[in-house]
């Protein structure tokens, strides 16, 4: 294992009853990256972040290991708390208090009171560009406003480790890019970053690792870039009429059907566009490929079932 590892895990296995949410995992997650969890509903993600925060408690097997900075989450569960900051996938922010009350009960659970929470809580609502709604109630706020206002509560400890689950589900475009922006300006800070995502674009954008998870287990780990460097061909076409026959097309062509379409996939931008020539506009999609398709040739299966 790395000395450098913000995170170590090793072998770790997970059964709720006759279901292995996680199934012999192992990656090591060094300093000041960010670092993802991408796989569709199911696939054992938030079981495996909950085993980092210690409110899950991973089964006994040989020579399995976790390490959060050094502590291991089922025997320091309240170390391990005190160095990072949770941002659950639903909103659990308390609707009877306001922006700032929200926070400083927060802060409470940390030791610090309210004059020593104070300078804590204006920093993290500037960053987070909630200053102006700090006396507003929780039913005020827009979605976005809200999953903001989450982060800026899981960084009130100035975290080691930032982990979210699911971060920007459910929320607008604009509003999921500008969130990108300050998970970005966190890791240019040297937080650590864990998050799970079954947003392809997401894990792209913002990852600097992966793993891609399916049924528990992980499936490939790396760059998101490389990933689709090393996994998947160039360009993928995709004919939006499931009637039409793909059996015409030449051999060096592969073959894939996913989303009520057939995907089509070469590395010759020219024999794939002569392809798409035959369609109508709107009959077709001609694009790069992604961690999408990515996981559809692994697994056989779509991110999205």
């Amino acid at each position: 294992m790395l000395n450098n590892s913000a995170i170590q895990v090793k072998n770790v296995v997970k059964h709720f009853k006759h279901l292995k949410a996680v199934d012999k995992l192992s990656f090591e997650v060094p300093t000041g990256i960010c670092f993802g969890f991408l796989g569709p509903n199911g696939a054992g993600k938030t079981t495996m972040m909950k085993i980092l925060c210690g409110k899950s408690k991973r089964d006994k097997v040989e020579n399995d290991l976790v390490s959060v900075f050094g502590r291991d989450p089922d025997r320091d569960e309240l170390a391990i708390k005190f160095i990072s900051g949770i941002v659950p996938q639903e909103d659990n922010l308390d609707l009877e208090l306001n922006v700032e009350q929200n926070l400083q009960i927060y802060a409470k659970f940390y030791g610090l009171s309210a004059a020593q929470s104070r300078p804590f809580i204006a920093s993290v609502l500037n960053f987070m560009e909630l200053s102006e709604k700090k006396t507003s109630g929780i039913r005020e706020l827009s979605g976005g406003m809200k999953r903001r206002l989450l982060i800026a509560r899981a960084l009130i400890n100035n975290p080691k480790i930032l982990i979210l689950d699911e971060p920007t589900t459910g929320l607008d475009p604009q509003v999921r890019h500008h969130i990108w922006d300050k998970l970005r300006t966190l890791k240019k800070q040297g937080v650590t970053i864990l998050l799970t995502t079954h947003y392809m674009e997401e894990a792209y954008q913002i990852c600097d690792e992966l793993i891609i998870m399916n049924k528990g287990a992980k499936v490939l780990q790396g760059n998101p870039g490389d990933l689709i460097q090393n996994h998947i061909e160039n360009y993928v076409l995709e004919i939006l009429n499931m009637e039409i026959p793909i059996t015409e097309y030449p051999e060096s062509i592969r073959r894939e059907s996913a989303n009520h379409r057939h995907l089509l996939y070469s590395d010759d931008f020219n024999e794939i566009k002569k392809i798409s020539d035959l369609f109508k506009s709107g009959e077709f999609i001609l694009r790069q490929s992604n961690l999408e398709d990515v996981f559809l040739k692994i697994t056989g299966s779509n991110l999205y079932e």
